[in-house]
């Protein structure tokens, strides 16, 4: 299995290269196949059922209206590792470690 997803920030610049570097690093640590792109939140609402998994600040979460088949990950901590861990195995219905 592939995942697509997306790191997305306010105006996708340096923070989300960054949370797309902790997301990528954490899919690898799972042995999770993933692809990993990074942008603006705005950007990100117009392609969002297009990826897998959408991460975000918990704040824009309420902005995006994903497929079914699309899970929107809000995240507290963007670059906390742990959070990004929980969240993915949430989202992909993996067992807590």
């Amino acid at each position: 299995m592939k995942i697509k997803a997306i790191a997305a920030c306010g105006n996708g610049m340096g923070s989300s290269q960054m949370i797309k570097m902790k997301i990528n690093k954490v899919f690898k640590r799972l042995g999770i196949d993933a692809e990993i792109g990074h942008m603006s939140v705005g950007e990100a609402k117009g392609v969002a059922n297009n990826y897998d998994m959408i991460f975000v600040s918990e704040t824009f979460t309420s902005q995006f209206r994903p497929g079914k088949d699309t899970k929107v990950v809000g995240l507290k901590n963007l670059l906390s590792e742990k959070e990004i861990e929980a969240k993915i195995r949430e989202a992909l219905d993996m067992p807590a470690e």
